[in-house]
């Protein structure tokens, strides 16, 4: 049980405002594996933690900068400059058109002063942590919508893959693992780049589960939609796909995504969730919004 690794989804993002340096900070202190970054350049190309390429959904955009936005009504990250980006004030995900938090229980919106920042800021507090705890703590980061950024001239992908290098993170020994839901992308980081760190190829649609044996080719493991392992429910027992049987299987590692407490679904309880999945599936981690949950529960289980 101990070799499942526990991803902080947006950091601790359950209690504090998803990818906040606080939220990082709390995550890190429940002693996680890895710290996970979504990464969006900037207009001034740096690469700026936040989970979309859109700004309206956790920031104050739209009052602090009501005329920079493009004719979908959007506000993107990056027609604004790092400065800009600080300026912002960050709050728990809402809906833009309603106001309306996502999650109506977490951290209640716009309350106290969270701020956005960039890869560098939230790679030197986790190397940091490392060094004043001596724990080994790793991060996670994610490519972003690479072809809006290629089409919009700007390339995240060898900016990200520099500031990695630059911060010591180039092999698979180096407690970082980078994700991208873009195969091309994925593929050309290993081949082209001749990345050798730790990849996972995230999936999200059925018909790529059938791709595994060509994710093989260049990745070390997959990140499915945790609904892509469960097939059907018989006799209040969950059955399974062969995703994570013929991922094990080609030498993947499978880390679904995303485990919430407050989001059950089919789920009952979020134990049985975790129990579901990580104990019967045999998965090989999780990304979760409550990591203190999923840690807590590991440890039952190694004690039984």
């Amino acid at each position: 049980m101990s070799n499942k690794v526990v991803i902080a989804h947006r950091g601790a993002s359950g209690y504090l405002p998803e990818h906040t340096l606080e939220a990082k900070a709390m995550a890190y202190a429940m002693q996680v594996d890895f710290i996970e970054q979504d990464l969006v350049l900037s207009k001034d190309d740096v690469p700026i933690v936040i989970h979309d390429i859109y700004l309206d959904y956790v920031t104050n955009v739209a009052n602090k900068f009501p005329d920079r936005k493009r004719e979908d009504n959007r506000f993107y990250v990056i027609d604004f400059t790092y400065d800009e980006l600080k300026s912002l004030q960050v709050t728990e995900r809402f809906d833009p058109k309603t106001g309306e938090q996502f999650y109506p229980n977490r951290f209640p919106k716009w309350k106290a002063n969270f701020k956005l920042h960039s890869l560098q800021e939230e790679i030197e507090l986790i190397q940091g942590l490392n060094a004043s705890t001596g724990n080994n703590i790793g991060i996670y980061p994610e490519i972003k919508e690479p072809k809006f950024h290629q089409k919009e001239g700007k390339n995240l992908t060898t900016t990200v893959l520099n500031i990695l290098a630059d911060y010591g993170y180039k092999t698979k020994n180096d407690n970082c693992i980078l994700q991208c839901f873009d195969a091309e992308e994925l593929e050309r980081i290993r081949v082209d780049l001749k990345s050798e760190l730790f990849l996972v190829q995230l999936i999200e649609h059925p018909e790529e589960a059938k791709q595994l044996a060509h994710f093989a080719t260049y990745a070390d493991g997959v990140g499915p939609w945790y609904k892509q392992i469960l097939s059907e429910k018989v006799n209040n027992s969950f059955q399974f796909t062969n995703l994570v049987k013929e991922a094990h299987e080609l030498g993947l590692k499978v880390h679904p995504y995303t485990f919430r407490a407050d989001a059950l679904a089919e789920f009952s309880s979020f134990d049985e969730m975790l129990k579901t999945l990580l104990i019967d599936a045999n998965v090989d981690g999780a990304f979760t919004d409550f990591p203190d949950k999923v840690i807590d529960f590991l440890k039952k289980e190694n004690e039984r």
